[in-house]
């Protein structure tokens, strides 16, 4: 038995991050309903390998929320969890506001600003999210290459929020009213770093041993050889083990050039070998293929059902006319 088995999730979401938190839930047991418009998410469309990665082993209904509200709220009064994406106030205007639904259901909000403030009902992608979080002050104009509001944030801090709610419910009866907020959570992913740094960028460039560097096939190491004892190693294979001394040097663009003509006399593959028994922390900056052949992990998450596959079934299960 997986911790959510006997769980029925129900997901209005659209787009990365309810999926992404759906998934989740699945796969630690619970039953996913994804009830889709008309029209479907818009991920089936615009990034359909992503979206059949999120919605393998989930069931989809379809239900036009503006004018089928009935069944939207019958499916929702047998969910254990009901999860939404509408910017604020729009599910209670189609009747699956939180005040709809009894009060043991853990009812979790994925928004962008959270409720109230002056951001409520701004539009936004996980992109301005981590602008306004202050998340991008280091590497702008440069984006991250992966969507950390959205899974992170939004997602995964749903998924814990709920988890905490269900355990509550099993205590109290009681469900949560649960409202996350992707830019408020990732600004808590920086928030540490406003009392000061040891130096400015320690982690996103400013220090030489934390860095890439290219190789000579065209290729990327990730040196992140933090500690005195890993840099101390690595300047010893190197064979310039004098450059130990200077770690937390001042300049550290110039012993990062240094290590640069050092590290591009190479292959990937021959940095990888000479360092494999090694304890240095180098590592290769491999491809999604690469990374997915030794770390991928392989979720038997099931069918991937086509638009509104389960809708006559649930409305059948709930007593409603076909």
């Amino acid at each position: 038995m997986q911790a959510l088995d006997g769980i029925l999730v129900v997901d209005f979401t659209r787009y990365l991050p309810g999926a992404y938190a759906s998934r989740e839930l699945l796969r630690l047991g619970a039953r996913v309903v994804r009830v889709e418009g008309p029209d479907g998410d818009p991920m089936r469309d615009t990034a359909p390998a992503w979206d059949a990665a999120l919605r393998g082993g989930t069931e989809s209904v379809v239900c036009d929320l503006k004018t089928d509200t009935d069944f939207a709220r019958t499916l929702c009064a047998g969910a254990d969890v009901v999860l939404e994406s509408f910017r604020p106030g729009v599910a209670t205007r189609l009747g699956i506001g939180p005040d709809d639904l009894s009060a043991s259901t853990v009812y979790c909000s994925i928004t962008g600003f959270g409720l109230g403030g002056r951001h409520t009902v701004r539009a936004g992608h996980d992109l301005n999210y981590l602008g306004w979080a202050g998340v991008l002050e280091d590497t702008a104009p440069q984006w991250p290459p992966v969507q950390v509001a959205d899974l992170a944030a939004g997602a995964l801090g749903a998924v814990a929020e709920i988890l905490a709610a269900l355990l509550a419910r099993e205590r109290t009866g009681r469900g949560a009213r649960i409202a996350i907020s992707m830019t408020h959570r990732s600004h808590d992913l920086v928030a540490h770093r406003l009392g000061g740094e040891p130096m400015p960028h320690m982690l996103t460039g400013g220090l030489a041993c934390y860095r890439t560097y290219a190789t000579a096939d065209g290729r990327h190491l990730t040196v992140g050889a933090l500690e005195p004892k890993f840099f101390a190693r690595l300047c010893e294979l190197l064979e310039r083990a004098e450059l130990a001394e200077r770690q937390y040097a001042a300049n550290q663009d110039k012993l990062a050039d240094e290590l640069s003509e050092i590290f591009a006399t190479r292959s990937l593959a021959d940095w990888l070998a000479h360092f494999d028994d090694e304890d240095v922390c180098v590592g290769p900056v491999w491809t999604r293929e690469e990374a997915a052949s030794e770390f991928g992990i392989h979720y038997s998450t099931g069918h991937q059902p086509a638009l509104g596959e389960h809708t006559q079934s649930w409305r059948g299960e709930l007593g409603l006319s076909k």
